[in-house]
């Protein structure tokens, strides 16, 4: 139980940009009722090649300010920061924080053939946590890794249908393909975004997986163990209710006007 903090609390969110909105509208769609906050760190975007010490910089000033909003509970929306950073985290602050790792496990049950993918930045895929991920689940199949250099920055943009942005997809499946994976992680939050387009290419016989509706649930879990869940419409009436199912994330960011607008368009197609 955290009882310095209030139940009505707001819940904080960050990423190094918008990907990890695909994550909130998981959060979102779970815990109605919750409050959050959303932090895009576009401004030092993309974290995938940047170092595990710029990278836990750039989470510990975000958490501090997240938490100076009176955050609850803090959801690491993003993988890379969270193969970088999670431990620190959790060392440092007392509240309840969730991170993201790439479905390496669900994937490898999920595969009839035993062969899967994995989209991922290259942060990620180098991480000691990765690694640590193919050790535990990784027996008995084949994993075919990809780094996907350059997509955060097309997504980043709002340029989900733009040719670069396909042709660069059309790039990084083709060797998921050619070695049969019937399954495919998308191993970084941005990726959900062009979900339809990497469907198309892989085509309707592969599954893809993401973590957004785990990470949902865990924060469920976590947020009622600490006694932190708000309450749920059926607990209140009238204009309560109407309120607590209208609640609007906000968002907040280190980008620019244009981040903020990509950040608007983004969140209305999820």
């Amino acid at each position: 139980m955290c009882p310095a903090i209030a139940v009505n609390a707001p819940v904080g969110v960050m990423d190094s940009g918008v990907g990890g909105l695909t994550v909130l509208k998981h959060l979102t769609r779970q815990l109605p009722h919750e409050h959050f906050i959303y932090y895009a760190d576009s401004a030092y975007a993309p974290y995938g090649n940047q170092s595990a010490i710029k990278i836990q910089q750039r989470c510990f000033a975000i958490a501090d300010l997240l938490i100076a909003q009176g955050a609850k509970a803090l959801v690491v929306a993003c993988n890379t920061a969270t193969a970088a950073a999670i431990s620190p985290l959790r060392d440092h602050f007392s509240l309840p924080i969730i991170g993201m790792e790439p479905a390496v496990k669900p994937a490898a049950a999920a595969s009839k053939n035993s062969i899967i993918g994995v989209l991922a930045t290259t942060g990620t895929l180098q991480s000691a946590q990765f690694a640590a991920l193919l050790e535990h689940y990784g027996h008995g199949v084949q994993v075919v890794t990809q780094a996907c250099v350059g997509l955060v920055e097309c997504i980043e943009q709002g340029q989900l249908d733009h040719a670069h942005t396909i042709a660069l997809l059309e790039t990084y499946c083709q060797p998921l393909i050619a070695a049969g994976a019937d399954t495919i992680v998308l191993g970084c939050t941005h990726y959900p975004f062009v979900r339809a387009h990497i469907q198309h290419i892989v085509g309707p016989q592969v599954t893809l997986i993401d973590t957004g509706a785990a990470v949902a649930k865990r924060l469920q879990q976590i947020l009622a163990e600490k006694n932190l869940l708000q309450a749920d419409t059926e607990t209140v009436s009238g204009n309560a209710q109407d309120e607590a199912t209208s609640l609007k994330p906000v968002f907040l960011t280190s980008g620019s006007e244009d981040t903020q607008r990509v950040m608007q368009q983004l969140w209305q197609i999820l």
